[in-house]
């Protein structure tokens, strides 16, 4: 950091388990990859190349070795795996991730069905070369699973070999965990998140009151995913508590109550409109 604070909220190091940022790059430039390291490869831990981009990206191999010269690894949404799956090319997908050199994959189900014993071995078939991430979740509204289906799978996908486990909202953030609005489904989240450790969960948060609902529910260290490139340090700042939405949030309650901060701010307005 640029300067000392007291009351600031300790982060995990990198290389972490806790407190990832899953960056989405949706078609960046070399260049850009190149000026956004410049300001924010501390807080990047692992990029996704969203959906199936990398099937038209001209320039692929060039953008991972920028990533993986910066110590940031990459993987391919899942959107691809799916697309190749499909298609009964599992193992020429499995030939992709080896012609360049990733150590990450994505496995999902969202745009297609697939048993979950199935999605489950898929899992297990890839964990013995790479490190997988493994979404629930749909990308179809109409799909809505209750809370200990989505327990049920997760659970078992972490089983079958998964290193995380991701909670789907696709790019917009208004499927799966959330409402059509981008409001968050409360309920389904506390019932996960008392059954899963949050560690093995990334949530998808794109929009900034998501990301500002599970720091505060899970802390600093929360991991959370699809996060835009140009929302990394804003991102950080939401951690820290150093942006209004989470300025009182690590802050003691002596503090708090002096400034009127949080609840007691609540508290005071309540007494005035007595």
């Amino acid at each position: 950091m640029n300067y000392d604070l007291d009351l600031v909220p300790e982060r995990t190091l990198k290389p972490r388990e806790a407190g990832l940022t899953m960056v989405m790059d949706k078609g960046l430039s070399v260049r850009e990859i190149e000026d956004l390291l410049t300001t924010s490869s501390d807080y990047m831990d692992i990029v996704k190349f969203g959906w199936a981009t990398s099937f038209v990206t001209p320039n692929i191999q060039d953008k991972i070795k920028v990533y993986k010269d910066a110590g940031i690894p990459v993987y391919f949404g899942g959107t691809l795996f799916e697309a190749f799956t499909v298609r009964g090319q599992f193992e020429d997908y499995l030939r992709v991730l080896d012609k360049f050199g990733l150590e990450h994959a994505e496995v999902s189900d969202g745009s297609i069905t697939l048993p979950h014993d199935e999605k489950c071995e898929y899992i297990s078939r890839l964990a013995k070369h790479v490190k997988v991430l493994s979404e629930v979740g749909s990308k179809d509204a109409e799909k809505i699973f209750a809370p200990y289906k989505w327990i049920e799978m997760m659970q078992a996908e972490l089983d079958a070999g998964a290193w995380k486990v991701i909670g789907e909202a696709r790019e917009g953030g208004n499927i799966g965990l959330y409402r059509s609005s981008g409001e968050v489904r409360q309920g389904l989240v506390d019932e996960i998140i008392h059954a899963i450790s949050p560690e093995n969960i990334i949530w998808e948060a794109p929009q900034k009151g998501q990301q500002v609902y599970f720091v505060k529910l899970v802390g600093s260290n929360v991991n959370l995913g699809n996060i835009a490139p140009n929302e990394l340090i804003p991102l950080e700042t939401i951690r820290l508590g150093l942006r209004g939405d989470t300025f009182s949030t690590f802050l003691p309650d002596d503090i708090k109550k002096k400034y009127k901060l949080g609840k007691y701010y609540q508290d005071d307005r309540i007494r005035q409109d007595d």
